[in-house]
């Protein structure tokens, strides 16, 4: 293995920064999908809208929303220390990296939400709303029902993406795997326990990746 010598590895410090990891990747992608899920339907109907009100207030939102897509998460982190700091208290762990995680994703998931909503078929709308169905009757009982598979898959690609986030926290003392692997790995040199922690995280992508299709093609099916 080059050199390298696993036996001096603190098996103990790496499950508490796995367990770090899952944590901030659950109630993260818990609050993304709590906001992202309304914030992309709002962004599909006001899309659609033709009232010159809506629409100006859609460009503004939308605009919104492709800053916070557009600014790299590490920057953003650091931007919202103090955000962080007086929402939960801290600026650091598992506790203090949530604000940012969900701000950071949050937007992303929301656009995944506008893209698979408007997939749906015209036609299955157009019939809904022949038969005097409602905006939210629409959206409960057409919308999201037929986009599911769309949905799914975009919860998937935004857990995948949450997982590299909490990585790149580590930068800035947000515990988990990035963290390890960035205070042992980079500023110790020691490799072993970089190596460990980037194929946790990268089994971790996998399984995620491997649920969500296996959801998607489930739904698809019916």
């Amino acid at each position: 293995m080059g050199g390298l010598n696993f036996s001096e590895v603190n098996w103990e410090e790496m499950m508490d920064a796995t367990l770090a990891t899952l944590q901030m990747l659950a109630i993260s992608g818990v609050f993304t999908i709590i906001l992202g899920l309304p914030l992309g339907i709002v962004l599909y109907l006001w899309g659609r809208s033709q009232g010159p009100v809506i629409r100006f207030i859609y460009s503004v939102l939308s605009f919104l929303v492709n800053i916070l897509r557009s600014v790299p998460f590490i920057i953003l982190m650091v931007a919202l220390i103090p955000f962080s700091k007086s929402i939960v208290g801290t600026s650091i762990g598992v506790l203090g990296t949530i604000p940012a995680l969900v701000i950071g994703a949050a937007p992303f998931f929301a656009r995944l939400v506008e893209t698979a909503l408007r997939e749906v078929d015209r036609g299955v709308i157009e019939a809904a709303q022949g038969m005097g169905a409602s905006t939210s009757q629409i959206v409960l009982r057409v919308l999201l029902p037929e986009a599911r598979p769309g949905l799914l898959a975009g919860v998937t690609i935004t857990l995948v993406t949450l997982v590299s986030y909490t990585a790149m926290s580590g930068m800035v003392g947000g515990g988990g795997l990035g963290d390890l692997a960035i205070r042992y790995g980079y500023y110790r040199y020691e490799m072993e326990v970089m190596l460990i922690a980037v194929a946790l995280m990268i089994i971790l992508v996998q399984l995620l990746q491997m649920i969500g299709d296996q959801l998607v093609r489930h739904f698809t099916r019916k």
